[in-house]
């Protein structure tokens, strides 16, 4: 059985019409208007313990709707969910002990307080033994570098120090499965670095399952096991970030650096003539082209017409990949 399930899983949320104005507002008050968003809409998944799984898709996809209600923070409109067997919105004290969850934008800390005293705080409700509080809070400080800031109110860290403690106090209670949205948002390159490096350990490790909703592909390239991409609610893609690339990374590109101008013509390419696409700048010539067509047979016909001194094959971007993805869907992806 799977650690997370998800059955049909759909949110509805019910948002009241108002019209402008005080006439309007008045309006309103006696003849409401009741507009309804689909913001989950019959997802189904399931994540074996141990995955990580980045679960992505462009702003208001329902992607933070979704962790919600896995945490057990919303309850679904219809459909079913379990984590480690457990209802989430049923059974919220004991599948709180089963999970930890990271917001980017919110906060499990308390802001006037040491962060030593919130880790303290969260020990006492989660009921965690001396030994296991006392063993986590070194190896966290340790990895993610918090014995500076310990003793600092919440208020005055910065972005990234204060993410750094927020993931460190959701893993306090050495928690089977963690949520995680949008946790390096902001962050500077170490400060990634040093999350990605505790993700990947306690994964390892500690068998934690992970589900992370990010716009950072490269935190979803360094990271995941597999993907769910998700856009207006239902699930468009769900596999391996290989077969992802291999069933929609359709073209690579070949990048040639030439000893001088090519002029104003490529060599003949023969019958893949109108299968390519090329530019070239400052003595770089750069050939788009579909990745079932021979890669031999372009570079074959570069190389018996112009002078090389050094070519590189380049493979779409995961974030290419994706827009591809969405494309193919019909959906074009938001910034």
């Amino acid at each position: 059985m799977a650690l997370i399930e998800a059955k049909n899983l759909t949110k509805i949320f019910r948002v009241v019409q108002r019209e402008k104005g005080l006439k309007g507002a008045i309006k309103s008050f006696f003849d409401r208007k009741v507009k309804e968003i689909v913001a989950v809409d019959h997802v189904s998944f399931e994540i074996d313990q141990g995955e990580i799984v980045g679960y992505i898709g462009p702003n208001g996809a329902g992607k933070s709707t979704t962790v919600k209600m896995l945490s057990g923070i919303l309850y679904p409109t219809s459909g079913e969910v379990f984590v480690c067997s457990l209802s989430p919105y049923k059974n919220r004290m004991e599948h709180s002990k089963n999970i930890g969850v990271v917001f980017g934008q919110r906060t499990q800390l308390w802001w006037d307080l040491p962060v030593i005293e919130s880790f303290e705080l969260l020990k006492c409700i989660y009921e965690i033994p001396e030994n296991i509080y006392a063993e986590n809070l070194r190896e966290f400080s340790e990895v993610l570098e918090l014995n500076e800031i310990l003793k600092k109110p919440v208020r005055q860290l910065s972005l990234g120090q204060k993410m750094r403690a927020e993931i460190a106090a959701s893993l306090l209670h050495n928690p089977k499965v963690l949520f995680l949205d949008e946790p390096t948002i902001g962050l500077d390159v170490g400060v990634k670095r040093k999350i990605r490096r505790l993700i990947t350990r306690i994964n390892q490790s500690r068998r934690v399952t992970i589900l992370l909703t990010t716009h950072d592909l490269q935190d979803v390239e360094e990271l995941c096991n597999r993907i769910i991409i998700i856009n207006k609610g239902r699930i468009v893609y769900s596999g391996t970030i290989e077969n992802l690339k291999r069933n929609y990374g359709k073209y690579r590109v070949l990048e040639f650096n030439l000893s001088k101008d090519l002029g104003k013509s490529l060599p003949n390419f023969g019958d893949i003539e109108n299968k390519i696409e090329w530019s070239f700048e400052n003595d770089v010539l750069k050939i788009k082209f579909d990745n079932k067509l021979s890669i031999s047979s372009i570079v074959n016909a570069i190389l018996k017409k112009f002078e090389v001194i050094d070519f590189t094959i380049k493979e779409p971007s995961i974030e290419d990949i994706i827009i591809e993805v969405l494309s193919s869907h019909g959906i074009e992806k938001q910034d």
